[in-house]
């Protein structure tokens, strides 16, 4: 070997560790940043003694779709869980402590004390007061569905402007990729930091990507909504201030195509918007469904009727100002009647009236004879809490229950729900986690990997180093032997 070859050697050597160690310093520093892919040095040869280091970007184009689509999964099924934790902790308190179907029991159990000792006033006070809850219980059950309704919807219209400015983003950092790949710059950290945009969008609706020539990408939703093309496509949505029971919410709308609408405890919902939606208009509403059916049925079940005349039927124990004097019909929703009932003044005493017409009755006289032991009205007060009506469901089909049962069945549907939910997030956070640990295999950086090349590397450097010293050597004595 010549000496000039083997300065050359020496030197193409000692360059191209230089670069390989500036890309284990740059994947040292990625380590600190879960958005940033490992980099690898390409070493090729282009003739004897020369060689080029390039620099690749490590990738899995298919991984990374599926991470994106669990991390949409994942995202609104945690959402539903929560905002299914939320709902029942508002409505139906802790434990279903203050349920519909407790306070019901409650009040089915005073009637009972009270039928026992039909002239003990205190009893009867006690009966009402137990009425008294329950009113309460449902009006402040509608109140919190409501509040519930307008956070969800202001937590949507945050999440739109948040994709909106992301998308804006995605379009600064997707025309970087654009201008540097014609230009042939290194544009390997703007791919990085549009793959982060890309997870922070998935989290808020379900996307796919498409590339393009040039470097340019394309994302659509999962239904096939364009939402970037060149330029983004404005997602819209009109919030609603407040919300009452009988407000219906607005849609989100991607490039003019409304969000699609999810349902299932363990939803078909992929990403924070849909899931969002999904709570404030299915399980919302459909607490506020059983909670008004619960009210009708409470109306009816206190219900007087004229001995005279059948069918002369007024409000009794119950009434509320949108159905007074009338009796609502079974099987027939009448939305927001939970925050309207109310109890009826003549037997409230709080309003002035005398809760033993609860015995005898407010509209018409039961108890002619002012009977002390009259109990009759107050035993069948009790048995109608279990007697057979017709309720309408939250799938919207007419049951055949009693009103203790149907309240019941109002706590079964939230804990089930509930249950599978959390069932369903373990499930699809166990799926995050595989495909983010699938994906950080190949394209992150390993700590130890890198700290073990650089030693190498180290070594590779010192004897480079060694060997231009002593190619050095060699020609300062050959100098001196020519002089």
């Amino acid at each position: 070997m010549s000496l000039s070859t083997a300065l050359s050697i020496a030197q193409n050597s000692l360059l191209n560790t230089q670069r390989q160690t500036s890309v284990v310093s740059k994947n040292m520093a990625n380590a600190y940043n879960a958005d940033y892919a490992r980099r690898t040095a390409i070493i090729s040869s282009l003739a004897p003694g020369a060689q080029v280091a390039s620099i690749a970007r490590a990738t899995n184009t298919a991984l990374f779709r599926q991470n994106l689509s669990a991390i949409s999964g994942w995202t609104a099924q945690s959402a539903i869980v929560d905002g299914l934790d939320r709902l029942q902790t508002s409505v139906n308190g802790v434990d279903n402590a203050s349920s519909p179907a407790v306070l019901i029991g409650k009040l089915q159990e005073a009637l009972q004390f009270y039928a026992s000792t039909p002239s003990n006033r205190t009893l009867a006070e006690n009966t009402v007061e137990a009425a008294r809850q329950l009113v309460l219980g449902l009006n402040q059950g509608t109140s919190a569905i409501q509040a519930f309704r307008t956070d969800m919807d202001g937590q949507i219209a945050t999440a739109v402007g948040e994709l909106n400015q992301l998308l804006a983003d995605f379009k600064s950092v997707n025309d970087e990729i654009i201008k540097g790949t014609a230009s042939g710059r290194d544009v390997l950290d703007s791919l990085d930091r549009r793959d982060a945009l890309l997870k922070k969008i998935s989290e808020i609706v379900p996307i796919s990507t498409i590339s393009r020539s040039g470097g340019d990408t394309m994302i659509v939703t999962a239904d096939g909504s364009t939402l970037f093309e060149t330029i983004p496509r404005y997602v819209h949505f009109e919030r609603t201030p407040a919300y009452g029971a009988a407000t219906q919410g607005n849609n989100v709308y991607v490039d003019g195509v409304p969000l699609f609408s999810a349902t299932g405890a363990n939803t078909t919902a992929s990403g924070s918007l849909a899931a969002m939606v999904q709570l404030r208009d299915e399980y919302a509403n459909g607490m506020q469904l059983q909670l008004d059916e619960i009210a009708r049925g409470l109306i009816t079940a206190f219900a007087e009727v004229d001995p005279g005349n059948p069918a002369d039927v007024r409000a009794g124990l119950f009434t509320s100002l949108s159905v007074a004097p009338a009796i609502p019909a079974g099987g027939t929703v009448l939305t927001g009647l939970a925050g309207e009932i109310r109890l009826n003044a003549l037997i409230d005493p709080t309003q002035g009236g005398d809760p033993l017409l609860l015995r005898d009755g407010a509209n018409f006289d039961y108890n002619p004879a002012d009977l002390a032991s009259f109990s009759d009205r107050l035993r069948g007060y009790a048995e109608r809490l279990d007697a057979q009506d017709s309720f309408v469901s939250v799938s919207g089909t007419i049951v055949g229950q009693s009103l203790t049962s149907y309240s019941a069945s109002m706590v079964g549907w939230l804990e089930d729900a509930r249950k599978t939910a959390a069932g369903a997030a373990e499930t699809k956070s166990a799926l995050v986690i595989r495909s983010s640990e699938a994906l950080s295999n190949i394209t992150s950086v390993n700590v130890d990997e890198e700290m073990a090349l650089m030693l190498e590397l180290e070594h590779s450097y010192s004897a480079s180093a060694k060997m231009l010293q002593v190619v050095d050597e060699m020609l300062r004595t050959l100098l001196n032997a020519v002089r």
